[in-house]
């Protein structure tokens, strides 16, 4: 475990140091010269129009979180496939007992011998459960957006429970 640990802190130590070590090279190559130019906002080579300090509208911000928080679900389907289909054959009476074995591996690192059918069927039982345990959260949090009226770009005012309609006089 101390030989884990010290391996940790030594890959952090070298990280810190390579990133010191560059910055600190950066500030010393590169050239410091500011100018009204570079101050300037820039739009895809258009004349900018007005001062780049006005209110940011909100809803930009909402569809990009809702973008990354359900876009991030991909990075967790994958490994879960993976182990869910490495389960299944492993488990697969018709695949050759190297095959079954080489499916193991992929679970359990070291695999010599060939998997246990009924494990490898419960296994695969009990990750294709905890995915349905994890798409149904994911279901949940989608319809409590909607609901909410997130996913609609321009949120109406009569949509909303109690709200009432600015008339000007």
């Amino acid at each position: 475990m101390i030989d884990l640990v010290a391996a940790i802190l030594v890959f952090l130590a070298v990280g810190i140091i390579f990133l010191l070590t560059n910055l600190g090279l950066g500030k010393l190559i590169r050239p410091d010269r500011p100018s009204v130019a570079k101050g300037e906002i820039y739009e895809c080579g258009e004349k900018p129009v007005g001062t780049a300090w006005i209110q940011f509208d909100l809803r930009f911000y909402v569809v990009a979180l809702l973008f990354v928080i359900f876009d991030v679900e991909m990075a967790f389907f994958f490994p879960w496939a993976v182990v869910f289909g490495s389960a299944n054959r492993a488990g697969d009476t018709s695949l050759p007992e190297s095959e079954r074995i080489a499916a193991a591996n992929t679970i359990a690192p070291g695999t010599t011998t060939p998997p246990d059918l009924a494990t490898m069927n419960l296994f695969a039982q009990f990750a294709f459960a905890e995915f349905l345990i994890f798409f149904a959260i994911l279901l949940v949090g989608f319809a409590y957006l909607w609901r909410r009226g997130d996913l609609e770009w321009v949120r109406s005012l009569g949509g909303q429970a109690g709200a009432k309609p600015k008339v000007a006089v």
